[in-house]
């Protein structure tokens, strides 16, 4: 069984959705043979992964241009399309004969619809699995432009094309998709490790620890100029390049970042699926930067506050580092019922590998 996995390149969420899945076909089924097809570098696929697999790299879609973690380059990301789509022909018939020469058994895409769109093609099974799709964001941001609609359309048939559209909770509601079928979270969960981490930076045991991340779109904040809060320390990307006494960067801890969460108090990051799921399925309490306008937003955030604890803070105070009041009212607030991870024991079935 040859086992093909498309993933989008927007950020890391389409990635984070598909681990705990990717891992528990490695598992239960090693016979399978598994390539991965993406613009997301081979390099970070093998540190979350950490088992053999195949590698192409690919432009399968296209996700939407940014400006930074939160906000849309609209004009960009219209003309982005655009050119996408002027070959579209020329590039489905280069992707069905990929599948074909490669013996593809099996389509897995989160969420890239030229590859549905050439499994369907081919001959080939495939499930699209996903929280949302390009084609209602397209339409959301790019909808009122001439030829619009004909894109719109063109992802729509292949978004339809699929055995099952597998919406991991929490999705878009993608009302239209006739395929559509509700699964479990989809998260890793981490091991609670706070005892190492305690010798590794020389807390005492009664500091809260909150990790900075705002996922794989890259934005950069002013942490240095941050005013301290008492007993609390934060953990920042490597790549901001500060360390200060209450300031970590979290590689110094060589330790995966899934277990950084599981051990820490609280969470500073941007809506996105994957930061959401595995605080809620980790028990770690979400301060969140809202996107204002993504369309999957509302969905996302109304799941959490039923099964977590989270409060929205603005640009202004993440800037300014003015996080001592809302970290206080996070912390007041009741623990949630955690949901059950059990999105990956279902698509994996449904995979029928």
């Amino acid at each position: 069984m040859h086992l093909l996995v498309a993933i989008s390149g927007h950020g890391y969420g389409h990635m984070a959705q598909l681990l705990p899945i990717l891992q528990r076909i490695h598992h239960h089924h090693p016979e399978v043979r598994i390539t991965l097809r993406t613009p997301l570098p081979r390099r970070l696929l093998a540190e979350h992964l950490g088992f053999p697999f195949d590698y192409g790299e690919a432009q399968l879609d296209l996700g939407l241009a940014m400006v930074d973690a939160v906000e849309v380059a609209v004009e960009a990301s219209w003309r982005e399309h655009l050119a996408f789509h002027r070959d579209w022909e020329a590039r489905l018939a280069a992707e069905v004969a990929w599948l074909r020469a490669q013996r593809v058994d099996r389509v897995l895409a989160d969420v890239p619809y030229l590859t549905l769109a050439a499994a369907k093609r081919a001959g080939i099974g495939a499930l699209a699995l996903c929280s949302l799709n390009w084609a209602d964001l397209f339409e959301h941001y790019c909808g009122d432009r001439p030829a619009a609609a004909e894109i719109v359309g063109t992802m729509r048939e292949a978004y339809a094309s699929a055995e099952w559209f597998l919406q991991p909770q929490p999705s878009m509601p993608m009302a239209w998709l006739p395929n559509r079928r509700a699964i479990a979270p989809l998260a890793r969960l981490g091991r609670n490790r706070r005892a190492e981490i305690d010798v590794k930076l020389g807390l005492g045991g009664g500091e809260r620890l909150v990790p900075v991340a705002l996922g794989g779109i890259p934005t950069r904040l002013p942490v240095e100029r941050w005013p301290g809060v008492k007993g609390v320390h934060y953990l920042v990307p490597p790549e901001w390049g500060v360390a200060r006494a209450d300031i970590h960067p979290w590689d110094r801890l060589d330790l995966p970042f899934i277990d950084l969460l599981c051990s820490s108090d609280a969470l500073i990051a941007k809506p996105g699926y994957g930061t959401f799921a595995e605080a809620a399925c980790n028990g770690v309490p979400l301060l969140y930067l809202p996107r204002g306008d993504w369309p999957e937003e509302p969905h996302l955030v109304a799941w959490l506050e039923a099964h977590g604890r989270a409060r929205p803070i603005t640009r202004e105070v993440l800037e300014e580092g003015a996080l001592e009041a809302p970290l206080a009212a996070l912390f007041d607030l009741p623990a949630g019922v955690r949901p059950t991870a059990d999105g990956a024991r279902e698509c994996v079935e449904i995979l029928r590998l």
